[in-house]
């Protein structure tokens, strides 16, 4: 599931539109790290106050870590300039800005971070002052997680003619076709996990969506898949990609649970194009250090592997160098420390039968988790 929205609490700035730009903006090469959610900084007193001096440090080092800036709901005007803001902020310190934008109609199928836009109409609107916030400074957009890996004919939310996925697909082109134009702007759309759909689902979602107009796809978002299985993955649906873009159909490429010496073999026959003119991706690395989660076996109807699962810790630290050819980054787009929701796994509740008590909303500081993260943290945050 995706993450739950961090709002940013910013004031107006001068709306400017996109005017024709060159063919490339310089990008920075270090990136943006946003002002801390305020509850972290009171969980960071509060272990200070306590003499808890290296669990403060740990949490204080996990804020001042470059993470993405949230933007959904609010008005045109609102967005128009909260976006400006963050993208002129990270300018002014010669930063690239990650902006994770979630305000698609009918967003994480009207569950724990419901919400979005009311339309098409509104959400086309609400797209338009994004571009206009980001004008021509550098940013890197994370176009609505879950949009493409949850459709709304995935949760029961379409209609018979199918429509409203109809509507969805032609949303997220819609802002592939706004932003990706802009001249410092680079889009990736949903492309889910490697332990979500097949090569051979996603691909031909991520093609109807309008990711031949874009710079590629996003992986793990909000999620803990590790490091090694998002990377091959990546390779996959990249490849094809390509394969479909020269006229083959998605269902003859291998699959992420192929034996990796046969798919090799069959991207080594088929795929021959240069990495430089695939499409790239980038991956979440917030909290995979530990890798997914295993609920016991049998104890839950629905583990809800993906909510607030326990003893997790933070993974790779965000960076554009990858020395993948496909990857132009690891980021930590889900804010770590921040709650996916009010698990219950099956079980009637209102406590996560795996902490005895309630998890906070979905967005909210969760200082208990925010220490597993910490704890469990590979590489470590503080030596």
């Amino acid at each position: 599931m995706a993450a739950a929205l961090a709002a940013a609490a910013l004031t107006a700035a001068p709306a400017q539109t996109a005017a024709a730009a060159p063919a490339q903006v310089p990008r920075p090469t270090t990136l943006y790290t946003p002002p801390a959610n305020p509850d972290a900084h009171r969980q960071i007193l509060e272990l200070a106050g306590q003499g808890r001096i290296r669990d403060a440090a740990g949490v204080l080092a996990m804020t001042l870590t470059p993470q993405a800036v949230w933007f959904g709901d609010g008005t045109p005007d609102q967005v128009r300039a909260s976006v400006r803001r963050t993208v002129e902020d990270a300018a002014r310190r010669h930063a690239l800005p990650v902006l994770a934008l979630y305000d698609i109609p009918g967003r994480d199928c009207a569950q724990y971070s419901a919400g979005g836009a009311a339309g098409t109409a509104q959400y086309e609107a609400w797209i338009d002052a994004v571009r206009a916030g980001i004008g021509r400074l550098p940013a890197t957009v994370i176009l609505e997680p879950d949009s493409l890996s949850l459709l709304p004919s995935d949760c029961g939310q379409d209609d018979a003619q199918g429509s409203r996925t109809t509507e969805r697909y032609t949303e997220i082109h819609y802002a592939v076709d706004a932003l990706e134009p802009l001249a410092g702007t680079k889009v990736y759309l949903d492309a889910g996990h490697s332990g979500w759909h097949s090569v051979s689902d996603i691909v031909p979602r991520l093609v109807t969506g309008g990711v031949g107009d874009a710079t590629g796809f996003f992986l793990n978002i909000s999620n803990y898949r590790t490091d090694s299985e998002l990377a091959w993955y990546g390779k996959l649906i990249s490849s094809c990609l390509s394969y479909v873009s020269a006229g083959g159909p998605a269902a003859d490429c291998p699959d992420q649970w192929w034996p990796v010496n046969d798919a090799q073999a069959w991207l080594d026959a088929h795929v021959h194009e240069a990495p430089s003119a695939m499409k790239h991706f980038v991956t979440d690395t917030s909290r995979n250090g530990q890798g997914p989660w295993t609920a016991p076996a049998g104890v839950y109807s629905d583990p809800q592997e993906w909510c607030n699962p326990p003893g997790r810790g933070t993974g790779a630290r965000p960076t554009l160098d990858t020395g993948d050819p496909l990857a132009d980054a690891e980021l930590w787009v889900k804010i770590p420390g921040e709650s996916d929701g009010q698990c219950t796994r099956g079980t009637a509740g209102p406590d996560d039968p795996e902490r005895g008590h309630p998890d906070p909303a979905a967005g909210r500081w969760f200082p208990q988790q925010a220490l597993e993260l910490v704890h469990g943290a590979n590489p470590r945050l503080v030596r």
